[in-house]
C-alpha cells in the first residue's frame, strides 16, 4: 500500500522494553551448542548485558509525497514452508538488517515456520538468506551471529540451507578487531575502524565476546548471491561494481582483501558498502538495471537502508529530538524503482519491524 501524499505516516512509540524474550529464547541450552548465548538472549528485558549502549529506536519521517515514493508489500506470514514442485530446494525466504536483536529475530523466524519453539530449524528444504549486519546497536550482536551459525549446520542435515551476506557492520566489527586505533586513510583525512565501530553503534558486551570462529565466520562470507531471479546484496548502492563484473569476481575479490589485511584496502570496502540510495530518486531504476545486467536476475533485494529512511527525509540512527511519535508502523518490505527493488530493512532499530519475508512477494 502507498501512503497518500496528504496523510501522515502512521505512527507508534516503542522502547525496548515493549519487547519481551519469547519463550523458546529462554530454552536450555544442549552442551553441543558453540556458543551460551547461540539459541536465544540470555538477559532479561530490564537487564542489558554490560557494555550494551541503546541507541535511540524513534526517528522523524517526513512523507516524501512525489512520484518516487516506495510501495509498502504486507510481507507473509504464518506460512507453512513447502517443498518445490518435484526434487530439489524448497521455498526462498529472506531477513532484514538484523543489528542484535536476537528476540525479535527469534520470533520473525518462528512466525514464518522457519524454527520451532525450541529455536531449531523446522523448515526442511526451505532457503533463508540473511543479507547482513547482525551486530551492532542491539543488545546481543554474537548472539544473533551463533544462531545463524547454529541454524546453517541444521538446515543443511535438513536438505536446505541457511546463508548470509556481508553487511557494512560485518567489515565495520573485523575492522575494529584487527586494526583498532590503527589511522587509515579515510578519503577525508584520517579515521580508525574502532572510533568507527563506536559511532556506528558498536557494542562493549559484542567485542568481549568476540571469538576467532566469529570472526572467520563473517570473513567468509559472499558480498552477492542470486536465488530464483533475485539478486540479493546488503547495500543499495552500485559500489559492488568496483570489485567485479561477475559475482564470483566480486565475492573472491572481496574475499582477496579481507584476506590480504590491509587496514586502509579493508576500509575502502567498508567505505564503499556503506554507501546507499542508488534506487530511490531519479535514475535508480537505471542503477538497478545496471547490477541487474551485469550479475543477472529480475529483481534486487537489499537491506541496508531502513525503510523510514526510504520513505521520508530522517536524522541518523542515533538522533533524539524528543520526538516520540516519530516512526511508521512498518509491516512489510518496500518495492520500488519502478518495481525492480525489494528494500528489506524494517528499521529494527528505530522501532520498525525485523522482515523475515517469502520470495517472491504477492503484491
Amino acid at each position: 500500500m502507498t501512503q497518500g501524499a496528504g496523510q501522515g505516516p502512521a505512527v507508534r512509540t516503542a522502547t525496548l522494553r515493549d519487547f519481551r524474550v519469547p519463550p523458546y529464547a529462554q530454552a536450555p541450552i544442549p552442551a553441543h551448542t558453540p556458543h551460551p548465548h547461540a539459541f536465544g538472549s540470555a538477559y532479561a528485558p530490564d537487564e542489558e548485558p554490560e557494555g550494551y549502549t541503546p541507541t535511540q529506536r524513534d526517528l522523524p519521517v517526513i512523507s516524501r509525497g512525489g512520484p518516487g515514493d516506495t510501495v509498502q508489500v504486507t510481507a507473509q506470514t504464518g506460512l507453512e514452508p513447502q517443498p518445490a514442485a518435484g526434487e530439489g530446494l524448497g521455498p526462498l525466504f529472506v531477513v532484514g538488517d538484523v543489528h542484535g536483536y536476537l528476540a525479535e529475530l527469534l520470533a520473525a523466524l518462528a512466525e514464518q515456520g522457519l524454527i520451532d519453539a525450541e529455536g531449531r530449524w523446522a523448515a526442511g528444504n526451505a532457503r533463508l538468506w540473511f543479507l547482513g549486519d547482525f551486530t551492532d546497536r542491539g543488545p546481543d550482536g554474537i548472539g544473533v551471529i551463533d544462531l545463524v551459525m547454529r541454524l546453517s549446520a541444521e538446515a543443511a542435515a535438513a536438505g536446505g540451507y541457511c546463508k548470509a551476506l556481508m553487511g557494512n557492520h560485518e567489515l565495520l566489527l573485523i575492522g575494529a578487531k584487527r586494526f583498532g586505533d590503527t589511522p587509515v586513510n579515510s578519503g577525508a583525512g584520517t579515521a580508525t575502524f574502532q572510533a568507527a565501530w563506536l559511532l556506528n553503534g558498536g557494542q562493549k558486551s559484542d567485542m568481549d565476546r568476540l571469538q576467532d570462529v566469529h570472526l572467520q565466520w563473517m570473513s567468509r562470507l559472499d558480498a552477492v548471491a542470486l536465488e530464483d531471479a533475485h539478486l540479493l546484496t546488503h547495500s543499495d548502492t552500485t559500489a559492488y561494481l568496483d570489485y567485479g563484473h561477475t559475482i564470483e569476481d566480486v565475492n573472491d575479490t572481496v574475499h582477496d582483501i579481507l584476506t590480504r589485511n590491509d587496514a586502509d584496502e579493508c576500509w575502502d570496502v567498508f567505505r564503499k558498502f556503506t554507501k546507499r540510495f542508488a534506487f530511490r530518486d531519479e535514475g535508480g531504476a537505471q542503477a538497478v538495471r545496471e547490477l541487474l545486467g551485469a550479475y543477472g536476475g529480475e529483481r534486487i533485494v537489499h537491506g541496508h537502508s531502513p525503510i523510514p529512511y526510504l520513505l521520508g527525509e530522517v536524522g541518523n540512527e542515533s538522533a533524539d529530538n524528543g520526538d516520540e511519535n516519530a516512526g511508521p508502523i512498518v509491516e512489510g518490505p518496500h518495492v520500488y524503482a519502478d518495481g525492480l527493488a525489494i528494500a528489506m530493512d524494517g528499521g529494527v532499530t528505530m522501532a520498525g519491524k525485523l522482515l523475515v519475508v517469502q520470495l517472491p512477494l504477492r503484491d
